[in-house]
This record gives C-alpha cells, structure tokens and sequence, in this order.
C-alpha cells in the first residue's frame, strides 16, 4: 500500500449558505491524501501502473467549481468521483477548508474533513 498526498490545492470558489457568498466567493484550500497499492509502479516505472496526481487535481478543481451550499457536500462529490474514477484507489481523504469564513471573528479557516474507502 502507498500514500498520494496533494497539498494546499488553492481555489477560489461560491461556497456557502449566505446570498453574499454566492456572489462574491471566497478562497478555498483542498488537501486530499489517498491510499493504493503502489507496488507495481514502484517497479514498472509507469504512469499508467499508478494513480495520477494530475487527475486528483483535475477532479478537485471541477467539483470546487460547482455551488454548494455546505463544505461537505463538495467534498462528498469529490470524493465520489475518486472512488468512481480511479479504480486502484482504496481510501480517499478530503480536507476543504474556507479561507477567512465570515463568521463574526478573527478565524483563518474552517475546515472539515471527509473521508470514504471501497
């Protein structure tokens, strides 16, 4: 078994309950972490024998776009779309967090954290 981590992926997305958030968006930060067996790239020396990151980051990016009102439930597609995609994936990780949330405070981020496995 092996790790694949992708770290601070910055977005800027419309995330959120308020009508504010909606129009003006706000900055996002993804940490995704995945486990597969990574034996046979270690060996083969080839992309496709692996998990590529390049894609984690592609689905990452496409599911940020689309409005949710909630943080879990954009990581929820994003975790689905990994376990559909990417069949060598066993266990996905997903950390979305909201650059300075508007919640009456001096906060840096809020995050929540998902994870799913087959």
């Amino acid at each position: 078994m092996g790790v694949i981590k992708l770290k601070n992926i910055k977005v800027y997305a419309y995330h959120g309950c308020l009508v504010e958030e909606k129009k003006i968006g706000s900055d996002y930060r993804v940490d995704l972490k995945i486990k597969a067996d990574l034996t046979t790239s270690a060996t083969s020396d080839r992309l496709a024998d692996t998990v590529d990151y390049v894609h984690l980051n592609h689905i990452v990016k496409q599911e940020m776009a689309i409005r949710s009102k909630l943080l879990e439930h954009a990581a929820e597609r994003i975790l689905k779309r990994i376990l559909e995609e990417i069949t060598m994936v066993q266990k996905a990780t997903v950390a979305v967090a909201k650059i300075n949330p508007p919640i009456g405070g001096n906060v840096e981020m809020v995050t929540i954290i998902r994870s799913k496995k087959r």
